[in-house]
Protein backbone atom coordinates (compact mmCIF):
# COMPACT_ATOMS: atom_id res chain seq x y z
CA UNK A 1 0.00 0.00 0.00
CA UNK A 2 1.40 3.36 -1.03
CA UNK A 3 0.32 6.88 -0.05
CA UNK A 4 0.74 9.93 -2.30
CA UNK A 5 -0.18 13.34 -0.89
CA UNK A 6 -2.23 15.39 -3.31
CA UNK A 7 -1.64 19.02 -4.26
CA UNK A 8 -4.25 19.93 -1.64
CA UNK A 9 -2.44 19.29 1.68
CA UNK A 10 -4.29 16.94 3.97
CA UNK A 11 -5.50 14.65 1.20
CA UNK A 12 -3.85 11.45 -0.04
CA UNK A 13 -4.26 8.94 -2.84
CA UNK A 14 -3.88 5.39 -1.52
CA UNK A 15 -2.95 2.55 -3.88
CA UNK A 16 -3.33 -0.99 -2.47
CA UNK A 17 -1.42 -4.09 -3.46
CA UNK A 18 -3.77 -6.56 -5.14
CA UNK A 19 -3.35 -10.32 -4.86
CA UNK A 20 -5.01 -12.06 -7.77
CA UNK A 21 -5.36 -15.64 -8.94
CA UNK A 22 -7.89 -17.57 -11.05
CA UNK A 23 -10.41 -17.33 -8.19
CA UNK A 24 -10.41 -13.52 -8.09
CA UNK A 25 -8.68 -10.73 -6.15
CA UNK A 26 -7.91 -9.95 -2.51
CA UNK A 27 -6.64 -6.63 -1.16
CA UNK A 28 -6.50 -4.57 2.00
CA UNK A 29 -8.02 -1.20 1.20
CA UNK A 30 -7.36 0.26 4.67
CA UNK A 31 -4.42 -0.33 7.03
CA UNK A 32 -4.20 1.52 10.33
CA UNK A 33 -0.41 1.65 10.51
CA UNK A 34 0.33 3.24 7.13
CA UNK A 35 -2.60 5.60 7.62
CA UNK A 36 -1.31 6.88 10.96
CA UNK A 37 2.16 7.31 9.51
CA UNK A 38 0.83 9.46 6.65
CA UNK A 39 -1.81 11.45 8.53
CA UNK A 40 -0.04 11.74 11.89
CA UNK A 41 -2.90 10.22 13.88
CA UNK A 42 -5.17 7.18 13.97
CA UNK A 43 -8.40 6.98 11.97
CA UNK A 44 -11.31 7.16 14.41
CA UNK A 45 -14.03 5.29 12.54
CA UNK A 46 -17.52 6.46 13.53
CA UNK A 47 -19.65 5.43 10.58
CA UNK A 48 -19.47 3.60 7.23
CA UNK A 49 -21.55 4.84 4.28
CA UNK A 50 -22.33 3.45 0.83
CA UNK A 51 -23.77 5.17 -2.23
CA UNK A 52 -24.78 3.81 -5.64
CA UNK A 53 -24.85 6.29 -8.54
CA UNK A 54 -25.85 6.27 -12.19
CA UNK A 55 -23.41 7.55 -14.80
CA UNK A 56 -23.32 11.35 -14.73
CA UNK A 57 -24.38 11.73 -11.10
CA UNK A 58 -22.38 14.52 -9.44
CA UNK A 59 -22.33 14.59 -5.64
CA UNK A 60 -20.81 17.47 -3.67
CA UNK A 61 -18.94 19.67 -2.93
CA UNK A 62 -19.62 18.74 0.73
CA UNK A 63 -17.81 19.66 3.94
CA UNK A 64 -18.57 20.01 7.66
CA UNK A 65 -17.81 22.48 10.46
CA UNK A 66 -14.51 22.10 12.31
CA UNK A 67 -14.41 20.70 14.94
CA UNK A 68 -15.16 17.85 14.59
CA UNK A 69 -15.86 18.06 10.84
CA UNK A 70 -15.81 14.70 9.06
CA UNK A 71 -12.71 13.09 7.59
CA UNK A 72 -13.39 10.59 4.80
CA UNK A 73 -11.61 7.50 3.51
CA UNK A 74 -13.28 6.69 0.20
CA UNK A 75 -13.02 3.87 -2.34
CA UNK A 76 -15.09 2.56 -5.25
CA UNK A 77 -16.03 -1.12 -5.02
CA UNK A 78 -17.82 -1.23 -8.38
CA UNK A 79 -17.70 1.00 -11.44
CA UNK A 80 -15.70 4.22 -11.54
CA UNK A 81 -15.86 7.76 -10.19
CA UNK A 82 -13.70 10.84 -10.47
CA UNK A 83 -13.21 11.80 -6.82
CA UNK A 84 -12.33 15.41 -6.07
CA UNK A 85 -10.94 17.22 -3.02
CA UNK A 86 -11.34 21.00 -2.73
CA UNK A 87 -9.52 23.23 -0.27
CA UNK A 88 -12.29 25.29 1.37
CA UNK A 89 -10.18 26.33 4.38
CA UNK A 90 -10.04 30.12 4.60
CA UNK A 91 -6.42 31.21 5.00
CA UNK A 92 -4.95 28.06 3.48
CA UNK A 93 -2.07 28.54 1.01
CA UNK A 94 -4.07 26.40 -1.45
CA UNK A 95 -7.51 27.89 -0.73
CA UNK A 96 -9.91 27.28 -3.63
CA UNK A 97 -7.66 24.73 -5.34
CA UNK A 98 -8.70 21.17 -6.15
CA UNK A 99 -7.18 17.82 -7.05
CA UNK A 100 -8.69 14.52 -8.15
CA UNK A 101 -8.20 10.75 -8.08
CA UNK A 102 -9.83 8.16 -10.31
CA UNK A 103 -11.42 5.53 -8.08
CA UNK A 104 -12.47 2.35 -9.89
CA UNK A 105 -12.73 -1.43 -9.72
CA UNK A 106 -9.48 -1.90 -11.65
CA UNK A 107 -6.73 -0.14 -9.65
CA UNK A 108 -9.00 -0.05 -6.55
CA UNK A 109 -7.40 3.10 -5.16
CA UNK A 110 -8.79 5.06 -2.25
CA UNK A 111 -8.64 8.72 -1.29
CA UNK A 112 -8.38 10.20 2.19
CA UNK A 113 -9.62 13.71 2.91
CA UNK A 114 -8.82 15.16 6.31
CA UNK A 115 -11.10 17.40 8.34
CA UNK A 116 -12.01 20.75 6.81
CA UNK A 117 -11.70 19.75 3.15
CA UNK A 118 -14.48 19.70 0.56
CA UNK A 119 -15.40 16.45 -1.20
CA UNK A 120 -17.21 15.65 -4.43
CA UNK A 121 -17.33 12.93 -7.03
CA UNK A 122 -18.64 12.30 -10.54
CA UNK A 123 -19.93 8.84 -11.45
CA UNK A 124 -18.45 7.46 -14.68
CA UNK A 125 -20.57 4.31 -14.89
CA UNK A 126 -24.05 3.14 -13.93
CA UNK A 127 -24.25 1.53 -10.49
CA UNK A 128 -20.89 2.92 -9.38
CA UNK A 129 -20.68 1.91 -5.73
CA UNK A 130 -18.71 4.15 -3.38
CA UNK A 131 -17.76 3.21 0.18
CA UNK A 132 -16.94 5.91 2.74
CA UNK A 133 -15.33 5.39 6.12
CA UNK A 134 -15.99 8.58 8.12
CA UNK A 135 -14.88 9.93 11.48
CA UNK A 136 -18.21 11.41 12.57
CA UNK A 137 -21.87 10.75 11.94
CA UNK A 138 -24.15 12.90 9.81
CA UNK A 139 -25.07 16.15 11.53
CA UNK A 140 -27.43 18.30 9.41
CA UNK A 141 -26.71 21.55 11.23
CA UNK A 142 -22.97 21.22 10.66
CA UNK A 143 -23.03 20.01 7.04
CA UNK A 144 -22.52 22.46 4.18
CA UNK A 145 -21.98 22.52 0.44
CA UNK A 146 -20.41 24.51 -2.38
CA UNK A 147 -21.92 24.42 -5.85
CA UNK A 148 -19.85 21.83 -7.78
CA UNK A 149 -20.06 23.88 -10.99
CA UNK A 150 -18.79 27.08 -9.36
CA UNK A 151 -16.51 28.65 -12.02
CA UNK A 152 -14.26 30.12 -9.32
CA UNK A 153 -13.35 26.60 -8.21
CA UNK A 154 -13.22 25.51 -11.84
CA UNK A 155 -13.31 21.74 -11.47
CA UNK A 156 -12.85 20.04 -14.85
CA UNK A 157 -15.68 17.53 -14.67
CA UNK A 158 -15.82 14.71 -17.24
CA UNK A 159 -18.03 15.08 -20.28
CA UNK A 160 -18.13 11.35 -21.09
CA UNK A 161 -18.61 8.21 -19.06
CA UNK A 162 -16.16 5.33 -18.65
CA UNK A 163 -17.09 4.05 -22.11
CA UNK A 164 -16.77 7.36 -23.93
CA UNK A 165 -20.48 8.14 -24.08
CA UNK A 166 -21.55 11.76 -23.45
CA UNK A 167 -22.96 12.46 -19.99
CA UNK A 168 -24.61 15.47 -18.40
CA UNK A 169 -24.06 16.20 -14.69
CA UNK A 170 -27.01 15.21 -12.50
CA UNK A 171 -27.14 17.16 -9.22
CA UNK A 172 -29.41 16.82 -6.21
CA UNK A 173 -31.83 19.65 -5.43
CA UNK A 174 -29.65 20.53 -2.44
CA UNK A 175 -26.47 20.76 -4.47
CA UNK A 176 -28.20 22.81 -7.19
CA UNK A 177 -28.90 25.61 -4.71
CA UNK A 178 -25.57 25.43 -2.85
CA UNK A 179 -23.67 28.73 -2.64
CA UNK A 180 -20.53 29.55 -4.55
CA UNK A 181 -17.21 29.46 -2.73
CA UNK A 182 -17.19 33.27 -2.56
CA UNK A 183 -20.73 33.43 -1.16
CA UNK A 184 -19.98 30.75 1.44
CA UNK A 185 -16.89 32.69 2.52
CA UNK A 186 -18.86 35.94 2.75
CA UNK A 187 -21.48 34.19 4.91
CA UNK A 188 -18.82 32.82 7.27
CA UNK A 189 -19.70 29.21 6.42
CA UNK A 190 -16.19 27.98 5.60
CA UNK A 191 -13.72 26.41 8.03
CA UNK A 192 -10.63 28.41 8.92
CA UNK A 193 -7.22 26.98 8.09
CA UNK A 194 -5.63 27.86 11.45
CA UNK A 195 -8.50 26.33 13.43
CA UNK A 196 -8.45 23.22 11.27
CA UNK A 197 -4.70 22.78 11.73
CA UNK A 198 -5.04 23.21 15.49
CA UNK A 199 -7.71 20.51 15.55
CA UNK A 200 -5.61 18.15 13.45
CA UNK A 201 -2.64 18.75 15.76
CA UNK A 202 -4.82 17.78 18.72
CA UNK A 203 -5.65 14.45 17.08
CA UNK A 204 -1.99 13.49 17.02
CA UNK A 205 -1.42 14.18 20.70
Amino acid sequence: MTYRELTVPGAWEITPKQHGDPRGVFLEYFQGGPFAQAAGHDFALAQANLSVSAAGVLRGIHYADVPPSQAKYVTCARGAVLDVVVDVRVGSPTFGQWDSVLLDDVDRRAIYLSEGLGHAFFSLEDDSTVLYLVTSGYSPGREHGIHPLDPQVGIEWPTTDRHGRPVTPQLSDKDLVAPTLADAAAQGLLPRYDETQAYLDSLGQ
